[in-house]
């Protein structure tokens, strides 16, 4: 048996189960698996993954190993793991070390042991695997030939170490193909962050105030969505542009300390610590609600808000009431984790298989080109963004309009005026 570390092997079934679930509405992903696994062209290569174990990402690991890659696994996030689904994969032989409700020693044991196989490309999400090869293993760095990143908050991390020189190695920001921000970080996180809160609370949504911190790409996703559940949106933003963006899209805009008075829920999704602290926990209403959808817990501060508790008490699943010396009663979901990933089953299958096809394709694309690349932060390449949604959009059944030769021509007409 393949070397992994998992909660508890007997639930292999059932996440076998879960990953045939995932497959089927994979169609981009399995389209990919499916002509690369007789001329298996990711074969020699080692990947190390540090990325959230679901159904999901199972279906990309195991795509790996069809195009013949070595593949070594553990969780981004120590809530995150399905533990059926790290089960069903230790069962088909894949190294993985994952397990929900890790310690903080723990996941980074996970981490170290991915790095065991050394490997040639890297794929992360939050940039925690990179960081560890770059300030624990910086040899095995100069065996790397690359790496792709999911997530924002993991591009906004590595980018400031290019800038301040100490990447080792070139990087995709697999979170900034259209493919994949545009449509996973929109409607994925808008829809698996309300579901996550849901879940958690089962509230309704329709005539209760949300404030959702961070107008970005996920921001804007869960402030539509909560409007579309009838809820009354305020959004908070430290950016003009992007509040500007929020109040023309018919959001009420403001400060957070004038907003922590009017919340009944508040959804985080900024990537900055102390989002929500002291000063707006001791404004906000009895039974306000506090979630997290940004990859660190660190943008609500829950250790604030235990110092100021004098008592608390988990009053369902992944819902913790803590209740101040005044009697306010205030709730932190998922421990400030990232609520979609630890009160739900994260991002729907099907936007999962567009960010996925496109971090396959990275891989591809690094084992290629990695050596030529600067030790900075990289985007792919437009045609495979392009491809990706040619490929989804035909999963769908769907066709669209193509240029005519006259059309093409008037592109670059420059002549062609009036």
């Amino acid at each position: 048996m393949t070397d992994y570390k998992v909660r508890d092997l007997s639930l292999a079934e059932q996440g076998r189960k879960k990953i045939d679930w995932a497959e089927s509405q994979m169609p981009v992903l399995t389209q990919l698996r499916q002509k690369y696994a007789k001329s298996q062209p990711l074969k020699g290569m080692r990947i190390s993954g540090c990325l959230h174990v679901t159904k999901e990402t199972a279906v990309l690991v195991e795509t790996f190993v069809a195009a013949g890659a070595e593949v070594s696994w553990c969780g981004c996030n120590p809530l995150s793991t399905q533990d059926d689904v790290a089960a069903a994969l230790a069962a088909s032989d894949i190294p993985v070390f994952a397990w929900h409700n890790l310690s903080k020693d723990e996941y980074y044991w996970c981490i170290d042991q991915t790095l065991r196989i050394e490997p040639q490309l890297t794929l992360d999400d939050g940039a925690d695997l990179i960081f560890t090869v770059h300030t624990k293993q910086p040899k095995l760095a100069e065996k790397v030939i690359g790496a792709a990143e999911e997530t924002t908050t993991g591009v906004h991390r590595l980018r400031a170490m290019a800038a301040d020189g100490k990447l080792l190695y070139p990087v995709i920001a697999v979170n900034d193909s259209v493919t994949k921000w545009e449509m996973d970080n929109i409607h994925g996180t808008g829809q698996s962050a309300l579901d996550g809160v849901l879940r958690a609370t089962n509230i309704l949504f329709a005539g209760s105030t949300v404030v959702v911190a961070g107008f970005g790409h996920c921001g804007r996703g869960i402030a539509f969505r909560a409007r579309g559940l009838g809820a009354d949106v305020i959004v908070t933003e430290v950016d003009y542009l992007q509040a500007l963006k929020a109040r023309m899209e018919g959001f009420r805009v403001m400060p957070m300390l004038d907003a922590a008075a009017l919340g009944d829920v508040f959804i985080t999704a900024t990537g900055m610590r102390d989002v929500l602290t002291r000063q707006h926990f001791e404004k906000m209403k009895d039974r306000a609600i506090l979630a997290n959808a940004g990859h660190f817990n660190v943008e609500v501060n829950g250790e604030v808000l235990a110092k100021m508790a004098k008592s608390e008490r988990v009053i369902r699943e992944n819902n913790r009431e803590f209740t101040l010396k005044d009697g306010r009663r205030l709730y932190l979901l998922g421990e400030g984790r990232l609520v979609n990933l630890v009160a739900a089953e994260g991002h729907p299958s099907s936007v999962m298989d567009m960010s996925f096809a496109n971090q396959f394709h990275a891989m591809m694309y690094l084992k290629k080109h990695g050596k030529e690349l600067t030790n900075t932060v990289h985007v792919l390449p437009r045609e495979i963004d392009e491809k990706v949604a040619r490929l989804k959009l035909e999963s769908m059944g769907i066709a669209i309009d193509k240029l005519t030769s006259d059309q093409e021509r008037y592109k670059t007409d420059y002549a062609e005026g009036t």
